[in-house]
């Protein structure tokens, strides 16, 4: 599906973005393994995230969707083994993480998904796994999906992340609630500590100590409703598009403010961005709150690389934004998106240039001259969900075409209806 952006006058409102995907797949998972029913309040229902919901309907829990809500019943800590491959559809974090729970089971399973999740890196978690006990093979050694996996007698390690992740760490620590002893995973750097959080409201063992979290083997649990707050990472294609646009005021209502996803928001301060936000409550363990921007201009930066684990989803998106702004950014320490839905690393660079943006990029970096994107350009998101909606962004002003713009409902199923709505074209 091919989408024309016009270009936007201004971009003023408020809007509440889907719930967060990273939330809504460990709910999911967590909920299926409860005892009783878990209410999954505001959660992100898109392709990723009803892939989750499929797998663990397939593994013995009920799921239904109440309206905007996923009603859960919990198959308890014992799932079923399932009677068909497992198909993770685009979902990098469903397939790490459904990895790990099903390690610890004694189940045969097989995880499959499309041909952009079958690219993607696997060993990173099949490794630690298989120091647990788990029996797992794939292709190329068990570091390509399909993955087979003959789960159960785990026992714990001590485990430190090689390179900082999220995903990793939570297949890790899914799998020693099933293992004997004391499972224990390092970090180099902090990441979102989405799982943390939720073991925490679902009263499953979880110690932070410094860079070390710990975990140990649970018990039955009962379930806890769940309430999901916004999407960072969505709100932030309307946070850069409202600073981005001239006589622009967008409000973002209802979005989690997890410290370890506000990264973006710290750089484009530094850019000079006229942005502010307050926490205003929290829900199950989230800080939820609002954000406001307001048109800006923007200024280039050198990117500070410890802040890259803290908002690595949303750097096609601060693309969009170096784009706009006066001189050079400098956006160090992107190996990670070298291995995303697609290599986002040339995707940025490849849509940079379709624009008319001079860049430079290298292994792990890009750099930016902003101040020259031309109109009429064409997106080609390469099967990816983030680039489809961040350079559709980047067009705003002078116009764009956006090739399989379908890939935003990967994540935002009415990202291109709330655009419109905001740009007064709906």
């Amino acid at each position: 599906m091919e989408r024309l952006i016009t270009p936007t006058l201004s971009l003023r409102g408020r809007l509440r973005v889907p719930g967060d995907k990273s939330v809504t797949h460990r709910g999911l998972m967590l909920g299926a393994m409860a005892e009783g029913e878990t209410w999954l309040y505001h959660p992100l229902k898109a392709g990723d995230t009803l892939s989750t919901a499929a797998v663990m309907r397939a593994l013995g829990a009920e799921i239904h969707e109440e309206g905007e809500h996923f009603r859960v019943r919990g198959a308890g800590l014992q799932l079923r083994e399932p009677a068909d491959v497992l198909d993770c559809g685009n979902a990098g974090t469903l397939i790490r993480l459904v990895s790990g729970l099903l390690s610890g089971q004694e189940v045969f399973s097989v995880l499959t998904g499309d041909a952009s999740l079958k690219r993607r890196p696997m060993g990173r978690v099949t490794e630690p796994l298989r120091q647990m006990g788990a029996r797992i093979e794939g292709r190329e050694g068990g570091r390509l999906a399909p993955l087979a996996i003959r789960g159960g007698g785990l026992k714990g390690i001590r485990y430190e992340l090689p390179v900082p992740s999220a995903q990793v760490k939570s297949a890790v620590l899914l799998a020693g609630l099933f293992a004997e002893g004391e499972t224990v995973v390092v970090e180099k750097a902090p990441t979102r500590d989405h799982s943390e959080r939720i073991f925490r409201h679902f009263g499953l063992p979880i110690t932070v100590e410094g860079n070390q979290i710990r975990t140990e083997r649970a018990r039955p649990y009962p379930a806890r409703d769940l309430t999901v707050p916004g999407d960072i990472s969505s709100a932030a294609f309307f946070i850069v598009a409202a600073l981005i646009t001239p006589d622009s005021e967008v409000t973002l209502e209802g979005v989690g403010l997890n410290p370890t996803r506000t990264g973006l928001l710290s750089v484009l301060k530094e850019m000079g961005a006229d942005l502010t936000w307050e926490v205003t409550e929290g829900h199950d363990g989230e800080p939820v709150g609002w954000i406001r921007a307001r048109s800006s201009s923007l200024k280039g930066v050198a990117v500070d690389p410890a802040l890259i684990p803290l908002m690595v989803d949303e750097v096609p998106i601060l693309a969009a934004a170096a784009a706009w702004a006066e001189g050079e950014t400098f956006i160090p320490n992107l190996e990670e998106l070298r291995v995303k839905e697609s290599d986002r690393l040339a995707a940025i660079a490849k849509n940079l240039h379709n624009l008319g943006v001079r860049t430079e990029a290298g292994p792990d970096w890009i750099r930016i001259w902003g101040g020259s994107v031309q109109g009429g350009g064409v997106v080609e998101p390469f099967h990816d969900h983030r680039i489809a909606m961040a350079f559709a962004v980047c067009g705003l002003q002078k116009g764009v075409t956006v090739q399989d713009a379908q890939w935003a409902s990967i994540s935002f199923p009415s990202f291109w209806e709330d655009l419109e709505r905001l740009a007064g074209k709906d």
